[in-house]
C-alpha cells in the first residue's frame, strides 16, 4: 500500500474574498462542496472526480472548476499523488468583478477543461495573488482577465434553480439555517412530510450525500468563516456545533485539505 502523501500550503492573499492553495496529495477527498467558486490547474499526476455531470478526469495541464455549493469529490488515479494549485473566490467577489459584463448570477458549466489560454491566465493570476510584494494594478488586471476568460469560455447565466423536491428542499433549508444546532433525522423527516427512510433515500439521490454528511460540510463552512473572523479553533468548533475541536479538525482537514490551525495562521 502506498504511503500517505499530503502537503498543502495556504498562501497569504491580501485581497478579501480570495484564497489560494498549493497541494500535493494522494488523499481521497469525500463528497463535499465549497461556498466559493474554484478554479485551479493540475500541475502533475491525474485525478478522478464525481460531479454534477457524472465522473470526470483531470490530468496535468487541465483546468479544474467548480461552482459554490456544487457537490464533488476527488481521488488520485492509481493512488499516485497529484499536484495542483487552486484559487477560491467568494461569489460576491466574482459578481463585483464581472458585473459590467454579466448581468445576474453566473455558473461554470464544465468541471474540467483542456484550455491552455485559461491555464495561462490562471498561472499569472496565481503569481500576482501570492507575490511577496504584490502589484495591485497587475493583480486587478489579471483577476478581471481570468474571470472573463473563464466565464466567456466555460460559463453561462445561472438559470433559476429547478430545485430539489419540496421535502428535500425543506430539509436543506433547516440544515442551512442553523448548522450549529442539533438535529435528528426524525425532525427533518417531519419537516419534509415523509418517513425517515424516504428522506434519507431522497436526500442522497438529489443532493449526492446524506443529510449527516451535508450537515458536517455546512459546519465546516461555518467554522472556516469563524476562523477567518479571528476565532480560535476551539471557539470555532464550539460555535459551529462540533462535539469538540478534534472532531472539527478531522472534518475540516478531510474536506478542505488543511487543518483549522494552519488555515487560521494563513488567513488571519
Amino acid at each position: 500500500m502506498a504511503s500517505r502523501i499530503h502537503r498543502v500550503e495556504q498562501h497569504k492573499v491580501a485581497v478579501p474574498g480570495i484564497e489560494a492553495m498549493t497541494l500535493v496529495s494522494n488523499h481521497q477527498f469525500p463528497r463535499h462542496s465549497h461556498e466559493q467558486f474554484g478554479i485551479g490547474v493540475i500541475a502533475f499526476g491525474a485525478q478522478r472526480s464525481w460531479s454534477g455531470i457524472g465522473s470526470v478526469s483531470a490530468r496535468a495541464g487541465d483546468v479544474i472548476m467548480l461552482n459554490p455549493g456544487e457537490i464533488h469529490d476527488g481521488a488520485p488515479v492509481d493512488g499516485r499523488a497529484r499536484g495542483w494549485r487552486i484559487i477560491y473566490l467568494d461569489p460576491a467577489t466574482v459578481a463585483r468583478e464581472v458585473r459590467e459584463e454579466f448581468a445576474g448570477q453566473v455558473e461554470i458549466v464544465r468541471p474540467v477543461a483542456r484550455d491552455p489560454l485559461l491555464a495561462g491566465h490562471f498561472a499569472e493570476l496565481f503569481r500576482c495573488l501570492t507575490a511577496a510584494e504584490p502589484d495591485s494594478l497587475a493583480r486587478e488586471e489579471n483577476l478581471l482577465r481570468s474571470l472573463m476568460c473563464l466565464l466567456r469560455r466555460h460559463g453561462m447565466a445561472r438559470p433559476a434553480p429547478s430545485g430539489s423536491s419540496p421535502g428535500v428542499r425543506k430539509a436543506i433549508e433547516r440544515l442551512d439555517s442553523a448548522p450549529e444546532a442539533h438535529v435528528s433525522l426524525a425532525e427533518l423527516a417531519s419537516l419534509s412530510g415523509v418517513s425517515r427512510f424516504q428522506l434519507l433515500r431522497g436526500f442522497a439521490r438529489e443532493v449526492g450525500i446524506t443529510p449527516h454528511a451535508y450537515l458536517v460540510q455546512r459546519r465546516v463552512c461555518l467554522a472556516r468563516r469563524l476562523l477567518a473572523d479571528g476565532q480560535t479553533p476551539a471557539q470555532a468548533a464550539l460555535l459551529a456545533g462540533f462535539a469538540d475541536q478534534s472532531h472539527m479538525t478531522r472534518a475540516f482537514a478531510r474536506q478542505l485539505g488543511i487543518t483549522p490551525s494552519r488555515y487560521r495562521v494563513a488567513i488571519v
